[in-house]
């Protein structure tokens, strides 16, 4: 992307059901997912890659309609990813997941939060959170998701963790979201991994050991700053 930058950075041995993807689908349009099926790993992969199939190429046929509506794309991708994980799974399968769309055009952002931990997105006012706009994939096959839309002005961040994050703990006590809005604060970095690595390693020197019981997933969508005009001659 020319506009802005993303990433996702996964720390440890992959022993949950952390599932990320990015896709270009339309020239000014890349979607883009983080879902954590419930589960070992070892049980869930076939869930994950039903997931990820549903993913891209309904995802595809949705976002690059010429007549495309992104918030009705949205819930219809959503509704449909919840479909699948049942499906795969053969019953109940909680996923909580946020899947977005971001529009390089108009430097937004429409997306669909499942019961997800929320999105953290920083700008110049500070930090604001895009909590749920729906439950969990995995639990009800009629369940509908609100797909609302948000701005990133020039030089915003939007990051999402996964669970493994913000649940690691010491003596007893959460990483919790607050140290995760901390750190996104407090960074001062120049791309989307570099800023998904900060948040990693935050977490896992609070923990003070690698993470081995769940995943451990990071993801940031980092917009570019405005270009300061050049003076005239």
């Amino acid at each position: 992307m020319t506009t802005a930058s993303m990433a996702a950075v996964y720390h440890g041995d992959r022993v949950g059901g952390d599932f990320y993807d990015f896709l270009r689908v339309a020239p000014h349009l890349v979607l883009f997912g983080l879902l954590d099926i419930a589960g070992r790993f070892q049980e869930n992969q076939s869930i994950v890659s039903a997931a990820q199939q549903t993913f891209r190429s309904l995802g595809l046929e949705l976002f690059s309609r010429d007549d495309i509506n992104e918030a009705n794309a949205m819930i219809e991708l959503s509704l449909q990813l919840n479909r699948t994980i049942m499906e795969a799974a053969g019953g109940v399968r909680s996923c909580p997941a946020f899947v977005g769309c971001f529009n390089e055009s108009l430097g937004t952002v429409c997306y669909s939060n499942a019961g997800h931990t929320p999105a953290l997105l920083r700008d110049s006012t500070g930090i604001a959170l895009l909590p749920a706009t729906g439950l969990p994939f995995g639990l009800f096959s009629h369940v509908t998701h609100d797909a609302p839309t948000t701005a990133l002005e020039p030089g915003a961040a939007m990051l999402l963790v996964s669970r493994g994050v913000t649940e690691g703990r010491k003596n007893g006590e959460e990483f919790g979201l607050d140290r995760v809005k901390s750190t996104l604060l407090k960074a001062d970095v120049k791309s989307a991994e570099e800023l998904c690595g900060k948040v990693l390693d935050a977490s896992e020197e609070f923990t003070n050991k690698p993470r081995a019981e769940n995943d451990v997933t990071a993801l940031v969508l980092l917009r570019a700053a405005a270009k300061a005009a050049t003076p005239a001659s």
